[in-house]
């Protein structure tokens, strides 16, 4: 893609995410519009979306029903002052979001995004501890190479270092655990490798002291690890082990939820309840910036105090519960309900995992893992080692663009995640892009190798 000299000189005026910018304008990427499954850039090529921007615009892009929701509330109200009230439609959105949550997680709370709605969960469980006899417990237990946003909180219970050792040091309290995948080399059984990394959780809140533990946050389906899919029983050990220990259990399901794994939420697809599900991406289909911290309403109760008691949650976001937002984010909810796409996307994640099976006859394919249609394929160069294959991952992100597919591209994995709006013949297309990227990715590695 050629860029215009202004075009250019406006590119180094600002920051892409985690991309070199000097870098970037090697092969630059602008898009000038988006419709459906499918992106155009400003030269009017047509790039398939298979990960829904970025695990975001779940029903495709500028879907009409979207739209007119947002075009419909402009019309109405775009802001309400949240230090005076709030609006009618937030309200909805609150009752709403509320009867798809699973369990008794009924206490909604809009924000812009999902980072925002991490941040507000930590400071939730803080104070609702404080608030109920033992002010004690602060720390947070996560997962290395889990991701749970950009704020500073939210960074601290990321165990993804190269994205915040340039920030450090950050907040203190955030011990960490290895996932699953960092450990199944060292068992003949993934059953009971998960079952090992789940009590793993117990002994570090034992070590840090039980009392000083507010709670575990995990990602349903890990994504900065290349979409590592736990074990069902390695949940319900985590659920009996917040129970156990007096600890709340929260879902980061920015990525997982809104029908993505089969259900609208990854904890109905995993059959466990935590205790706050944390949201974004997907719950705007990517129209408006919106995320949601939804919380076992029991837990509430610590906030309803008395004229003048001074327990309400302090915490507060100039567009959290921005009635714009909520008006997209209950369409949304609505389409996927009312037309099932969380049931389709089982029918429709069975036969693209079938599809990615198909390229294991190249050789380089260690696994295909996912819930739904959130997968993820990794990438080795040898299947007897399963030594990961960076050189291929990064020519994949050469090939891909080239070929007019947008993925989610580590150097040892890709990622896949299509609007689910996709039907079988999407999925073709799309797998028909996926293996030329791939077979050309190959093809530009042993050239260089030669």
């Amino acid at each position: 893609m050629k860029l215009s000299d202004r075009q250019q000189e406006l590119l180094k005026r600002t920051f892409l995410d985690y991309r070199q910018t000097m870098d970037f304008l090697e092969n630059p990427l602008v898009f000038k519009s988006a419709k459906g499954l499918y992106y155009f850039d400003i030269e009017g090529k047509k790039y398939f979306d298979a990960i829904g921007g970025i695990f975001v615009a779940s029903l495709g892009h500028c879907h009409p029903r979207i739209i007119e929701a947002l075009r419909k509330q402009s019309e109405i109200m775009t802001f309400a002052p949240p230090l005076h009230g709030i609006s009618d439609v937030t309200l909805e959105f609150v009752d709403k979001l509320g009867l798809v949550a699973p369990g008794n997680l009924k206490y909604v709370k809009a924000f812009s995004g999902g980072s925002e709605s991490v941040e507000s969960a930590l400071k939730f469980a803080r104070q609702y501890f404080k608030q109920t006899g033992h002010p004690g417990k602060y720390k947070f237990i996560s997962r290395y190479m889990g991701y749970h946003g950009s704020t500073f909180g939210a960074m601290s219970a990321s165990g993804t270092g190269h994205r915040k050792t340039k920030f450090e040091p950050l907040m203190t309290g955030f011990p960490k655990v290895p996932n699953p995948n960092q450990l199944r080399d060292r068992f003949s059984d993934w059953q009971e490798c998960n079952r090992f990394a789940a009590k793993l959780f117990e002994d570090v809140i034992i070590h840090e002291d039980p009392d000083t533990v507010a709670g575990i946050i995990v990602e349903p389906v890990g994504n900065t690890g290349g979409i590592i899919t736990p074990t069902q029983e390695y949940y319900k050990i985590l659920r009996g082990i917040c129970d156990k220990c007096n600890v709340l259990l929260i879902f980061d399901e920015i990525i997982t939820g809104y029908g993505k794994t089969g259900n609208m939420f990854a904890a109905q697809t995993y059959d466990v309840a935590p205790d706050i599900i944390c949201g974004g991406k997907g719950l705007s289909s990517g129209v408006i910036p919106l995320g949601a911290m939804i919380a076992n309403e029991d837990l509430s109760k610590a906030f309803l105090g008395k004229l003048g008691s001074n327990v309400e949650f302090a915490h507060g976001n100039t567009y959290a519960g921005n009635p714009l937002a909520c008006a997209v984010g209950i369409a949304v909810l609505n389409e996927i309900t009312e037309k099932q796409l969380d049931k389709k996307a089982q029918r429709i994640g069975k036969y693209l995992f079938n599809k990615l099976e198909g390229l294991k006859k190249y050789g380089v394919i260690r696994e295909i893992r996912g819930k739904g249609i959130l997968l993820g394929v990794e990438l080795v160069k040898d299947l007897k080692t399963n030594e990961p294959f960076d050189e291929l991952g990064k020519a994949l992100k050469q090939t891909a663009i080239k070929n007019g597919l947008i993925m989610r591209i580590d150097p040892s994995w890709f990622a896949v995640a299509p609007a689910l709006i996709a039907e079988e013949s999407d999925i073709d297309e799309m797998y028909g892009l996926i293996e030329k990227s791939l077979k050309d990715a190959l093809d530009s590695v042993k050239k260089v190798n030669k």
